[in-house]
């Protein structure tokens, strides 16, 4: 969480206010310098070539390793989330990097194709500059998705990370300044009036990960003059778990996926379906599992479920819950008295789809479980909604796998988590993705395709 003062924007702990320190606020006015500045660099960056770019990227993978418990806990401080996971975050895109860069590469050599009559060749080239606006909840990671591939296929980039972590975002990009030629990337510091000028700008493309409701403002103001956009948007997902599950394992998931990091996660399962048969047992299972869950300051050791991000994302998910409550939610377990600052891990019973709670994103750890009487009905329930990031379905494999092909999100894990095997796209259907990350496909949205085409003797 933060504060500006005058020029300065001041992260706190959320789960202490204190003060974790501070960077100067960018005058909005300035952006469009910035942009220019950007573009001349671009050039020299983009007439490297791929294993040019790669050897340096690598190099400051390398670099971010060795940093890594140093910018890990400057994360957990900023944000919250368990030290471990903090720096595992950046240990996480650090020793990817090789591999990640590597896969780039790949998807962007120039690809040869032809007829009887023509020869045609496609080239991966750069757009110019990509505005990448990244969010909060992985300060470190989220940026990482939206500059590698960026600046890979040649493009120099403008990097507005939230304003609730800006700490994480620029030891990340000082990291990686220490290996890239000056002004390939810059990093703009602010909240929405930042942002709305970095969108504005003369920037070629738009890579964007946070909510849906400014995913389509953004979309609005890129389409005046076309500006290339790539959105990862909010997600509201579902789990079924079919009478035939292994109980044990899919209320294990259940209690990970809801409230890791507080529920502030784009896949957080936020809506669990479950067969009437075998309702009773798992929710008492996700209840002794939920209430052994240690809560507090994610530098406290043994911490598993930190606070919530600033105390305006607190308000928003408890006045889901008392909605709830008070529309005749049951609680299976949880509190009426959260500390300040965060909020107790709860699951509800006794739901109805009409209740906001099942309807809006709640990016905080609360699990709504719903008892279903047929297959079916399940699938439509989990289908009933704007949003379509990840889903799960815990059952017997070959049925789970039946069942999760009736479902309408991007990712689906069928006993697992819904992120697929290395080289596949990270991608919401519906409202929530536009484009998407991840896999040749994906590396390639970062990049212009051109086509060159010569006849055939």
């Amino acid at each position: 969480m933060t504060v500006t003062l005058s020029d300065q924007l001041v992260s706190l702990n959320p789960a202490t206010g204190e003060p974790v320190g501070s960077v100067v606020v960018t005058a909005p006015e300035a952006i469009s310098g910035m942009v220019d500045q950007a573009r001349k660099a671009q050039k020299a960056w983009a007439a490297l070539t791929l294993e040019e770019r790669g050897a340096q990227l690598k190099a400051a993978g390398e670099a971010l390793e060795a940093k890594a418990v140093e910018i890990g806990t400057t994360l957990t401080q900023e944000m919250g989330k368990p030290l471990r996971e903090g720096i595992g975050e950046v240990k996480s895109c650090a020793r990817g990097m090789a591999s990640t860069v590597d896969e780039i590469a790949a998807a962007l050599q120039p690809v040869v194709t032809e007829d009887k009559r023509t020869k045609s060749h496609v080239f991966y080239d750069a757009f110019g500059v990509c505005a990448a606006i990244a969010p909060w909840n992985f300060p470190v990671a989220m940026p990482h998705s939206l500059v590698i591939p960026a600046l890979m296929a040649g493009n120099a980039v403008i990097l507005k990370p939230s304003e609730e972590t800006p700490l994480s975002a620029q030891a990340y990009a000082d990291v990686l300044n220490e290996f890239l030629p000056a002004g390939v990337l810059t990093v703009v510091h602010g909240a929405d009036e930042q942002g709305k000028a970095l969108v504005n700008a003369d920037v070629d493309l738009i890579a964007f990960t946070g909510s849906r409701e400014t995913g389509k403002k953004i979309l609005e103001n890129a389409s005046r003059d076309l500006k290339r956009v790539v959105l990862e948007l909010g997600g509201k997902d579902p789990m079924i778990v079919l009478d035939d599950a292994n109980l044990e394992e899919a209320a294990k998931f259940a209690v990970m996926n809801s409230f890791r990091n507080a529920g502030q996660v784009c896949v957080s399962t936020e809506r669990i379906y479950v067969d009437e048969r075998v309702a009773t047992e798992f929710e008492n299972l996700m209840k002794t599992m939920t209430e052994n869950l240690k809560q507090g300051d994610g530098q406290e050791e043994g911490t598993q479920i930190g606070p919530m991000i600033n105390d305006r994302q607190r308000a928003h998910v408890l006045k889901q819950l008392e909605l709830a409550k008070n529309e005749g939610a049951r609680v299976v377990t949880g509190s009426d008295a959260h500390p300040e600052r965060f909020i107790v891990p709860t699951i509800l019973s006794d739901l109805n789809p009409a209740m906001a709670i099942m309807r809006d994103e709640t990016f905080g750890p609360i699990a709504c479980v719903v008892r279903y009487q047929s297959e079916e009905d399940a699938v439509r329930q989990a289908n009933d909604t704007p949003f379509g990031l990840g889903a799960a379905v815990f059952g017997e494999e070959e049925h789970a796998l039946k069942v999760a092909r009736h479902l309408d999100a991007g990712m689906i894990g069928v006993n697992k988590s819904c992120g697929g095997a290395s080289g596949t796209p990270w991608v919401g259907a519906k409202e929530s993705g536009y484009g998407y990350h991840g896999s040749d496909e994906g590396h390639r949205q970062f990049a212009q395709v051109r086509v060159v085409s010569v006849p055939k003797g």
